[in-house]
């Protein structure tokens, strides 16, 4: 097969020249019984054997020239150099030369641009990473005056600074899971959670961002046993907790945030409804909350709204294999769903 359509393309790439050569054998085969006819079948079939075997004799170096031409064209396309380009033009009609050169400099020149952005690329990553190692340092202090100097701050200020910490804390988190995102092994260690029990604890770990906010927490549900990683469920859960804080509506009375667990026994799925009771997202914006940089219509209203937290949590769970719906409506709150996947144990 594949040399019948190598053939094919052969002749409907010189078809032209082909029409012409039969063209002319019928004419001289015309010329042929006019003047010979009592010759005439023999000169005939001399004429078309003749024309068979020059047909397939061209075929066959065309068709290898036309790999001899396509093997240096993706060595010029796999490294346009001014070697490999010399070496396609030897190898190509001589009309083509102009447009060969013209294309390897246009090629070059976007490599080495290409070349120039991944250097500066890799310099900003290796820059923010150091950046992350470094604000670890006063991070660190700052828990342990914290812990050591508690005495010396009146109650308000110690809330507020352990609020700042904590807010720190989990943008240098999204810092570090963003730098992973392109490593090609990840460190999940899949294992039995209780789900309700492991919600409960990741609100005491982020417990003053929550009073800051004036959140009330409401657990619903029963105890439900899934299999996952801690740290990336972990880390699900305080994405969206920060996403609930900082869209708190302006002189929200009683801010409510909800964690309700459901069993689906037509799927046999547990699913957890994280629901909050703030300004809720527009239905034209709903599609679009866990894309890259989407802040929409909610996010004119706070300048803390970058549009990365729902992004990573949509890529830790899919990496955790856990399914994300949302559900919203403008000035009803905004309900985010993580339905994980049955495993059999």
């Amino acid at each position: 097969m594949k040399w019948i359509k190598q053939i094919f393309d052969c002749f409907h790439a010189y078809k032209q020249w082909f029409l012409i050569f039969i063209t002319t054998d019928l004419l001289f085969i015309f010329f042929a019984w006019l003047a010979y006819p009592e010759t005439f079948k023999v000169l005939v079939g001399l004429m078309i054997v003749f024309t068979l075997a020059m047909i397939s004799l061209s075929v066959f170096i065309i068709i290898r020239k036309q790999k001899i031409i396509e093997a240096a064209f993706e060595d010029f396309l796999l490294e346009a150099n001014e070697t490999n380009e010399e070496i396609l033009c030897r190898l190509s009609p001589k009309t083509y030369w102009p447009f060969i050169r013209r294309m390897g400099s246009v090629i070059r020149s976007y490599q080495a641009q290409l070349n120039e952005q991944v250097i500066e690329l890799t310099d900003y990553e290796n820059y923010i990473e150091g950046w992350v190692h470094e604000i670890k340092k006063p991070l660190s202090l700052m828990t342990l005056v914290l812990d050591n100097r508690s005495d010396e701050m009146s109650p308000l200020v110690r809330q507020r600074m352990i609020h700042i910490r904590d807010q720190m804390l989990g943008d240098v988190g999204r810092i570090l899971y963003f730098a992973r995102l392109g490593a090609t092994h990840k460190d999940y260690m899949f294992e039995p959670i209780d789900l309700l029990a492991f919600c409960k604890q990741t609100i005491e770990h982020h417990q003053t961002l929550l009073d800051e906010s004036g959140f009330q927490i409401q657990f619903i549900g029963e105890e439900r046993e899934i299999l996952s990683d801690r740290k990336g469920l972990a880390f699900i859960l305080e994405q969206i907790i920060a996403n609930s804080t900082k869209h708190v509506a302006q002189n929200q009375d009683s801010p409510i945030l909800k964690f309700e667990t459901v069993y689906d026994k037509g799927s046999d799925q547990t699913i957890l409804h994280i629901s909050d009771n703030g300004p809720g997202v527009p239905q034209e914006d709903l599609p679009f909350i866990f894309d890259k940089g989407f802040t929409g219509r909610r996010g004119t209203c706070t300048r803390q709204a970058t549009g990365m937290g729902l992004f990573l949590v949509s890529k830790m769970a899919y990496d955790l294999a856990i399914q994300l719906d949302a559900k919203s409506a403008l000035g009803s709150g905004l309900t985010i769903s993580l339905i994980f996947p049955h495993v059999k144990q």
